[in-house]
């Protein structure tokens, strides 16, 4: 291999394209400093202007792919490249990849209606179909969220714009619902007043809204009674899990009998008589309806016609009764 003649290939390259070679450095440099300076400005914008992490994120994102996308057809058109080639190469590569990539296009188009909707933010307790949980994160592609027994839950955002989403700690406050079964000969009272003794005793309970317990039913076996409370979001299971406990407890201490289901079976010793009355049944005696009135127009030309018939009538009559006496007149001339 002859490098001498390799190294005179690549200084005549850069004798003759010197100034190509410093445009571009120029160029590149120029570039990148632009870009820090737009994104950054971008960034500070985006900052005052409140916008959610996650759509910050994917705004800048987006523009540093343009500019880089810029500066590098700038610097192939410095050195010499034709760049209508590399567009139309480039433009069939994004088609391409944009349709294998159409349900990540679709989350994506879904991530952006997530964040500016604001329909949750991270932290919020949601329900979306049969998985719920405690949102850890929110991007352009996935919805996590931890579970109660903490399990990792990712959800594609076009599944949760599809569904109906319930935000359960879309709010500070969080009402935690209570039913209580107990068994029928129950004092009503005294179950009251112990569940309302529990959730008083709770300092994460708020006292205003006032905690509630009425009897709202009667089931099979036993009889439900309907209880909520208030608490912070952040509060609802350790409230939960307290009253639940507690108030089991108290119902045992206090002889409060909570039932299992169960089915009352009884035998019976008496004769079953069954009532019925000795009369057949009646025979049908139909009803009498009034009769229905004929239309006027009707009425009217019923009369016609019979007026009309009776005078039609008449005139035969008479014309008989004329040839009649005729006939008689004759006989009499011929006497």
């Amino acid at each position: 291999m002859d490098w001498s003649k390799i190294w005179g290939t690549i200084t005549g390259y850069f004798a003759a394209n010197v100034w190509n070679i410093v445009a571009f450095f120029a160029a590149l440099i120029i570039g990148i400093i632009v870009i820090k300076v737009v994104v950054s400005l971008v960034k500070k914008i985006l900052v005052r202007a409140k916008m959610e992490e996650v759509a910050r994120n994917f705004v800048l994102a987006i523009i540093k792919f343009v500019l880089w996308l810029i500066l590098i057809l700038v610097l192939l058109s410095v050195i010499g490249v034709k760049i209508t080639g590399v567009i139309t190469a480039l433009s069939a590569a994004i088609l391409a990849v944009g349709m294998a990539l159409q349900s990540n296009i679709s989350n994506i188009a879904n991530g952006i209606v997530i964040v500016v909707t604001k329909m949750f933010k991270k932290g919020d307790y949601i329900i979306v179909g049969d998985k719920e949980g405690s949102i850890i994160e929110i991007n352009f592609l996935f919805t996590t969220l931890y579970t109660k027994d903490n399990k990792k839950v990712t959800i594609p955002n076009s599944t949760i714009v599809g569904s109906a989403v319930v935000n359960a700690g879309a709010n500070p406050k969080r009402r935690v619902d209570f039913t209580f079964p107990v068994a029928y000969e129950s004092d009503v009272e005294e179950v009251k007043t112990i569940v309302l003794d529990v959730m008083r005793s709770n300092g994460k309970i708020y006292l205003d809204p006032a905690p509630f317990c009425k009897l709202k039913e009667f089931s099979a076996s036993s009889i439900d009674f309907f209880a909520n409370c208030w608490c912070d979001s952040a509060d609802y299971w350790d409230v939960y899990y307290y009253v639940v406990e507690n108030v089991f407890n108290e119902f045992k201490r206090r002889g409060v009998s909570i039932p299992f289901a169960q089915v009352e079976v009884r035998q019976r010793t008496d004769d079953v008589k069954m009532p019925f009355r000795a009369e057949p049944l009646p025979e049908r005696v139909e009803k009498e309806r009034p009769q229905e009135k004929e239309p006027v127009i009707k009425r009217i030309y019923e009369e016609a016609k019979k007026t009309l018939q009776d005078k039609i009538k008449n005139k035969q009559t008479i014309k008989e009764t004329s040839d009649t006496s005729e006939e008689t007149e004759d006989e009499d001339s011929e006497k």
